[in-house]
């Protein structure tokens, strides 16, 4: 069975706390991103929280990227939802990583819009990673 679409969950800790709280770092990274899987961004749309964090969403043609920002822990949530099979979100999430300079990612990997019977679509989880030290990784942008 071929899915609709896969849905990667990211659980970013360790980052970089002050591109956490950069709402137009964290947006042009998030556009990025989705061009890094290969996407196509149709819409844009984050906002910054008082007194710190970012939201956003960047709607692609293939569906979306989102992310919710905790600078003062560390942390970034993002999903990353594409359809089709000319994507690669594990790409996008790999790209945020480095450029938060996350010291650990885990990734929850769901293959959603599964055929069942009688005309209905279910998920399955495809695998879970976690990735102990990043600390290799180079940082992106500045």
């Amino acid at each position: 069975m071929i899915a609709l679409g896969t849905h990667i969950i990211a659980e970013l800790s360790q980052c970089r706390q002050d591109r956490l709280a950069d709402l137009d770092l964290v947006r042009d990274a998030m556009v990025q991103a989705a061009q890094e899987a290969g996407a196509e961004v149709r819409e844009v749309a984050f906002h910054r929280f008082s007194p710190q964090g970012v939201s956003g969403v960047v709607v692609i043609a293939e569906s979306h990227l989102s992310i919710h920002t905790w600078p003062e822990l560390g942390y970034a949530a993002i999903d990353v939802y594409t359809c089709g099979l000319h994507t690669n979100p594990e790409r996008a999430c790999h790209y945020l990583a480095e450029f938060l300079e996350s010291r650990q990612m885990t990734l929850t990997t769901l293959e959603r819009g599964l055929p069942r019977p009688g005309g209905a679509f279910g998920h399955v989880l495809r695998s879970e990673q976690e990735s102990p030290s990043l600390s290799g990784l180079v940082a992106v942008g500045s």
